[in-house]
């Protein structure tokens, strides 16, 4: 792995040097786009609005529209608007894990301990893992501020990458039901979901897809077709829900007792 920040995190006056690394990677196909008359690749370049020349990399800036001109900015502009949080995740505060809402997560990154910060990254990690806390930090990367929570994952320090307040969407724009159930019909599903509950197992989850697709992609190289599966989802009615609720229990308690 190779890493994408290099800083120090800190909680109180303890700082701890830490290089960070992306803890997840994407898995799909590598596909191109093509034109479809002749298979050609099609190509993207960037091009100047004014002369319609391609402009290379290193002729690139960043630059902010202001009263019809732009004003430019250097990498060095990007670090001076907040030196400490470009060099620094500095926990705040200290939270409960079960206080999170799953929908302010973006991504995870792992830190790994410099020279001389082993001893206190092993400290926080320990005190995390006792406590079942999450430690709020704030820092600067890609010229972005990222709020985060740092937190334990297996044997390394991980930090969770969250959206701020303002970039959740209200979902009272939703066009919710108000439609009301019996109190026996979520009886029912709570006993559905009981029997459905187990200890996560996080290996037995696989991304299949990618294997289906690469299977369709070696038929069609064979000359052969594949032949496509028919499904088609309904709603279950409304006066048929205790029923399927009941038939789904019955297929539960079936399947565990085969197995």
């Amino acid at each position: 792995m190779r890493s994408i920040w290099n800083g120090s995190i800190s909680f109180g006056l303890v700082t701890i040097p830490i290089k960070m690394y992306s803890g997840s990677e994407e898995r799909k196909l590598d596909l191109d786009m093509l034109d479809k008359n002749d298979h050609a690749r099609i190509r993207y370049k960037r091009v100047n609005e004014v002369t319609g020349e391609e402009v290379e990399w290193k002729d690139i800036v960043k630059g902010y529209l202001k009263d019809d001109s732009y004003i430019v900015l250097e990498k060095e502009d990007f670090d001076k608007a907040n030196m400490k949080k470009s060099r620094t995740i500095d926990i705040e505060e200290f939270i409960e894990e079960k206080d999170v809402a799953d929908v302010l997560f973006k991504k995870p990154y792992f830190l790994e301990p410099q020279k001389d910060g082993e001893k206190s990254y092993n400290l926080l990690k320990a005190a995390l893992k006792d406590t079942g806390k999450l430690g709020v930090a704030t820092f600067v990367m890609r010229a972005k501020e990222n709020l985060s929570l740092v937190g334990v994952y297996k044997d390394a320090l991980v930090l969770h990458v969250i959206r701020f307040a303002d970039e959740i969407r209200d979902p009272t724009e939703l066009k919710l039901p108000d439609t009301k159930v019996s109190k026996k019909e979520i009886d029912m599903a709570k006993s559905l979901i009981e029997q459905y509950t187990e200890e996560f197992d996080f290996e037995k989850y696989k991304d299949v897809y990618n294997d289906q697709l690469l299977k369709i992609i070696k038929a069609k190289s064979g000359g052969k077709k594949t032949k496509t599966e028919k499904f088609e989802s309904k709603a279950t009615p409304a006066t048929d829900l205790m029923a399927q609720l009941k038939a789904s229990l019955d297929k539960k308690k079936k399947k565990t007792k085969a197995s």
